[in-house]
C-alpha cells in the first residue's frame, strides 16, 4: 500500500446513504406485494445522553427506509424482573422482527442476564452467545453492528484485504473480538492475518507499525499517534469522544481513538470521526433487521 500525500477519506455518510436506498427499495417491494414492513424495536432504560441519541437515530433511519419502528422507554428505577418480562413479551410478539436493549443498563440490572434472555432469532444487535458462537464457527449469524459496518466500509471502498496484516486494538465482545474473527475469514473481503491487541499488549507501538490495516476500538481519545502508523496504512477509527474545547461555540470537539490530524497524512485510507464508522452502525442494525424479517439467519421451521 503506497503512501499518498492526500489520504482517501472513507465517507461513512455516503456509504450509509447508498445502503439505505437499497433497503428502501427492498421494503417498497415488500409493501407492493401486500406484506407488512419489517419492525424494529428499541428498549431504553434511563436518560443516558448517548443512548438517547442512538435510539433517536435508529428510529429516524428506520422510518426513512420504510420500517416500522417502536421504542419502549423505562425509568432508571425499573426492576430487573420487569425488564426481563418486557424481553419475554417482545420475544413472543410475531409482529416484532428484531429488537435491541440499549446498553449500558443501570447497575442494579445484570446486562448479561438480559442479553441471554433475548431470542437469538430477534437479536439484531448480535450480542447473544448463540450468535457469537455461530459467528465463531462461520455459520450464518447476526453480526454486531459496528464490526458489520466496518466490513461493509472496506468492501464498498474496494480496499484490498487479502493477505494483509490487520491489527485490531481493543478486545470487547461488541467490536474488537468479533472484528478480529471477521477479518480472518477466508473470503475476498477479509482473508487477513490478524493480531488482536489490548491495554496489556507489550510492544503495542511496534505491532501497530506492522499493520497494513489498523482498526482502533480502544476507547481512549487520540490514543493512536503518527509514530504508531506506517506509511500507506488503512486506518479505521471506531472511537468517539467529546473533548472540552473553549474555542468552539458548543464548548467541545468530537475526536476518535486516532490522532486524525497527524495520522491522516500517512494513510492510504482513513475513516474520519465523526462521519465514518458511526454512520454505518445504525444501517447495519437495519440490515440485520431485514435479515430477521426474511428469516435468513434462522430459517422458519
Amino acid at each position: 500500500m503506497e503512501c499518498k500525500n492526500e489520504p482517501t477519506l472513507i465517507d461513512g455518510k455516503l456509504i450509509a446513504s447508498e445502503i439505505k436506498k437499497e433497503l428502501a427499495k427492498e421494503v417498497a417491494d415488500i409493501l407492493d406485494s401486500g406484506k407488512r414492513p419489517p419492525h424494529l424495536v428499541a428498549v431504553i432504560v434511563g436518560e443516558d445522553g448517548a443512548s438517547l441519541s442512538y435510539v433517536a437515530s435508529k428510529e429516524k433511519q428506520s422510518k426513512e427506509v420504510g420500517f416500522m419502528s417502536s421504542v419502549y422507554r423505562f425509568p432508571e428505577t425499573i426492576s430487573e424482573e420487569e425488564l426481563l418480562n418486557t424481553v419475554d413479551f417482545l420475544n413472543k410478539d410475531n409482529e416484532v422482527d428484531g429488537f435491541i436493549v440499549q446498553l449500558p443498563l443501570p447497575k442494579h440490572i445484570n446486562e448479561q442476564k438480559i442479553i441471554e434472555r433475548i431470542d437469538p432469532r430477534k437479536d439484531v444487535d448480535g450480542f447473544h452467545p448463540a450468535n457469537g458462537g455461530r459467528l465463531m464457527y462461520n455459520m450464518p449469524a447476526f453480526i454486531p453492528a459496528t464490526p458489520y459496518g466496518i466490513v461493509t466500509m472496506l468492501e464498498r471502498s474496494k480496499i484490498d484485504t487479502v493477505g494483509k496484516h490487520c491489527v485490531v486494538v481493543g478486545r470487547s465482545n461488541i467490536v474488537g473480538t468479533p472484528m478480529a474473527v471477521l477479518m480472518s475469514r477466508n473470503n475476498t473481503s477479509a482473508n487477513c492475518t490478524v493480531t488482536l491487541c489490548h491495554s496489556k499488549t507489550q510492544n503495542l507501538k511496534e505491532i501497530c507499525l506492522s499493520a497494513d490495516i489498523l482498526i482502533v476500538a480502544i476507547g481512549r481519545p487520540e490514543f493512536i499517534t503518527a509514530e504508531m502508523v506506517k506509511d500507506g496504512a488503512v486506518v479505521i477509527d471506531v472511537g468517539i469522544h467529546r473533548i472540552k474545547d473553549d474555542t468552539r461555540e458548543r464548548g467541545y470537539r468530537v475526536v476518535g481513538d486516532v490522532d486524525f490530524k497527524d495520522v491522516a497524512p500517512k494513510c492510504s485510507f482513513i475513516s474520519p470521526v465523526p462521519g465514518g464508522v458511526g454512520m454505518l452502525t445504525v444501517v447495519s442494525l437495519l440490515q440485520n433487521t431485514l435479515k430477521a424479517y426474511k428469516h435468513e439467519i434462522y430459517p422458519e421451521k
